[in-house]
């Protein structure tokens, strides 16, 4: 399969180990990415906020980019899968507003997670596991903007999805069942309004916790690093929980490594996967 891929900005900067893992997975799935040349920002969450017209404009060029490539769009960002689905809906409603001469209907904009949790690829995820992680217990965590609004990005199950879980059981851990899956973690306010970040990041995590989880699953590049930092200023008692991306665990199912350089890059120590990983001790995590 080849794809066009649309990394977007994150994963560009504080997510670049999201980047990896999601190429690393891709690559082990014999996934070609193809990536759109000279991509621009998609505008979230700032554009749209401030201008309509620069909000659906900016992701509309990255569109027409990957139109020039002839395939479907992946994309890992939550919120910049949420910004092109919104500029699609908008050049199929109304080409010539957006000057655009002609659109492919057929071109798909598809989030990772989607992918990896359709039928082919979950079986094959499962053929290729080398190290299972099936001591590991995870709250799958799906925030906001990969999901809502349904309208714009196609989501049968915006409420109870389960694409997480489904890849949590390929590689062999297994998934707690929670209240908070699809509560916002007020990314967008986490610096504006630190305050009401910490307390919704506290609920989110609490409600983790009282389930059972041992850490914390997402394929948002935004909730995993609000997530993880704001319970550095949370601290009690209990010790913060890691958040990993899901392709973070899929890569590491399948090459039966976690990687000291990994293991790093988080604000939380990741021991829930380090034990599993005892041959690759933990350096320099906080």
């Amino acid at each position: 399969m080849r794809l066009s891929y649309y990394p977007g900005c994150s994963l560009q900067g504080t997510a670049l180990d999201y980047d990896h893992s999601v190429r690393e997975t891709c690559a082990r799935l014999d996934i070609d990415l193809v990536e759109i040349p000279d991509w621009n920002c998609c505008g979230a969450s700032s554009a749209h906020m401030t201008d309509h017209e620069i909000g659906l404009r900016l992701p509309i060029r990255n569109l027409v980019l990957a139109q020039e490539a002839g395939h479907d769009i992946l994309v890992p960002c939550a919120a910049c899968f949420q910004r092109l689905c919104a500029a699609d809906k908008a050049v199929r409603h109304d080409p010539e507003r957006w000057d655009i001469e002609s659109y492919n209907p057929g071109m798909k904009i598809i989030h990772i997670s989607s992918l990896l949790a359709s039928d082919g690829f979950l079986e094959r995820i499962t053929a290729r596991v080398r190290k299972p992680l099936g001591d590991l217990t995870l709250a799958c965590y799906y925030g906001c903007l990969s999901l809502r609004h349904p309208r714009i990005t196609g989501a049968v199950n915006h409420e109870r999805p389960e694409t997480l879980e489904s890849i949590v059981r390929a590689i062999g851990a297994s998934s707690v069942s929670w209240s908070h899956k699809t509560e916002c973690c007020s990314g967008s306010l986490t610096m504006a309004r630190p305050d009401i970040a910490r307390k919704l990041v506290g609920d989110i995590i609490a409600a983790a916790r009282k389930a059972g989880a041992a850490a914390m699953v997402t394929d948002c590049p935004m909730c995993q690093a609000n997530v993880e930092s704001r319970q550095l200023y949370n601290a009690g008692e209990d010790p913060p929980l890691p958040v990993f991306f899901a392709t973070e665990l899929i890569a590491a199912a399948l090459s039966g490594d976690y990687p000291k350089k990994q293991q790093k890059v988080h604000l939380v120590r990741p021991d829930a996967m380090t034990d599993l990983f005892p041959n690759s001790p933990t350096e320099g995590t906080a």
